[in-house]
């Protein structure tokens, strides 16, 4: 007699969410960063990518490359504010002066930026506070790469660009695959008693990690070619052309539209009918080219309440911080005359931490393929074409 296991009404079937959701969310949340100059929603905003990222990243390789990610950021940060303090730009009987570097002339076509001087605290505050800016910016993009799986990516791409998908993929993989070679390199030293070290062994390694690396390249790109990857399809000499025409045209028109917008002195055609003109000529090349390219989708991904529960988080953080409803626009980008502690907004803080909700809305992550099904007698690169078609 068979018995059944009681399964939890309350537990969550682990899968991996659709990669445009977190790429949605990541956009949406860098978006927000970008409003403001708020030192304390700036790091309220890495808080949330290191919270979302931690709960549902995966084990796959390019899940692992975060804290990189977070060493630029700091990278970025002490390198504006080096830069701020070398290349001083005066300061004001306010300021509070912390040194004085020694002053170098400049010719007189290079007036206006002097090297070296007084470097008050202002200065340094002001280049920290835009430098974490854009590391808020940086991280967004290195929680979208670290959350969504970029093979899974490229089915959601529309047919025209699928072979610049396959490209962009195939590139983004090159560091997991240079991960990999080096520690089975390194493995491969210890078990023969390598004992080289420093610059000594650094020829013992790049040399067969770059050896690997491009033999493996080479037999991904055989058996791409033996299996019609990269082929045309039936479209004509005048279609592709056609195609590239409306595509760049249709960029044209969005950077004119852009523009229009941004300044406010040019006429109104420039805005948005420029804009809308621009998206329609997008979407009609993109279209037409999608034509020549014949695919199929295995195991395609859905898109569920999950995916909107994420993607909405991310959005309405955004248009909460760009609409200035319910508090003062500036307390999005505090002053530094004079020279206080900030204020911290309730409602930005709120709709950021409504940003931060995706990792408890999204579904626990997949197993690793690895774990979910035996290895399979297939070649390397076998399996890599298997994973990029999928």
């Amino acid at each position: 007699m068979s018995t059944r296991r009681a399964v939890d009404p309350g537990r969550r079937i682990p899968r991996d969410l659709h990669p445009l959701a977190w790429w949605a969310w990541a956009l949406a949340l860098g978006t927000a960063a970008s409003r403001t100059t708020n030192p304390l929603l700036l790091l309220l905003v890495l808080a949330v990518l290191g919270f979302v990222v931690t709960a549902r990243r995966t084990e796959a390789p390019w899940a692992r490359g975060f804290r990189y990610y977070l060493w630029l950021a700091l990278t970025i940060v002490a390198v504006r504010v080096l830069f701020r303090c070398v290349f001083a730009t005066g300061v004001t009987p306010d300021d509070h002066v912390l040194l004085t570097l020694p002053h170098l002339p400049t010719p007189a076509w290079y007036a206006g930026i002097e090297i070296g001087g007084p470097v008050s605290l202002e200065a340094v505050l002001s280049s920290a506070v835009d430098g974490l800016r854009l590391a808020c910016l940086m991280c967004c993009i290195g929680a979208a790469n670290t959350l969504a799986n970029p093979k899974r990516a490229l089915r959601v791409l529309p047919g025209a660009l699928y072979e610049l998908g396959v490209a962009v993929t195939v590139s983004l993989s090159v560091a997991p695959q240079l991960v990999a070679s080096v520690q089975r390199v390194l493995r491969a030293r210890r078990l023969r008693a390598g004992r080289a070290k420093g610059l000594h062994a650094l020829r013992g390694i790049v040399v067969p990690v770059l050896s690997d690396a491009l033999d493996r390249s080479l037999h991904l790109a055989a058996a791409m070619d033996s299996r019609g990857y990269g082929r045309s399809g039936t479209a004509t000499r005048a279609s592709r052309r056609l195609t590239g025409a409306l595509l760049l045209s249709g960029m044209a028109g969005l950077c004119t539209g852009l523009y229009g917008l941004l300044d406010g002195t040019a006429p109104a055609w420039l805005g948005l009918p420029a804009l809308a003109a621009g998206s329609a000529l997008c979407v009609a090349g993109l279209a037409l080219g999608g034509r020549r390219v014949r695919r199929t989708t295995y195991r395609p991904d859905p898109w569920r309440g999950a995916e909107w529960g994420v993607a909405g988080c991310g959005l309405a953080a955004a248009v909460l911080l760009c609409v200035s409803v319910g508090y003062d626009a500036t307390d999005l980008n505090p002053s530094l005359y004079p020279l206080s502690w900030p204020a911290l907004p309730p409602v930005p803080a709120l709709a950021l931490l409504l940003a931060g909700a995706a990792g408890v809305l999204a579904p626990p992550p997949g197993r690793p393929p690895a774990a979910a099904a035996p290895p399979s007698p297939r070649t390397a690169p076998d399996r890599e074409l298997s994973e990029v078609s999928e």
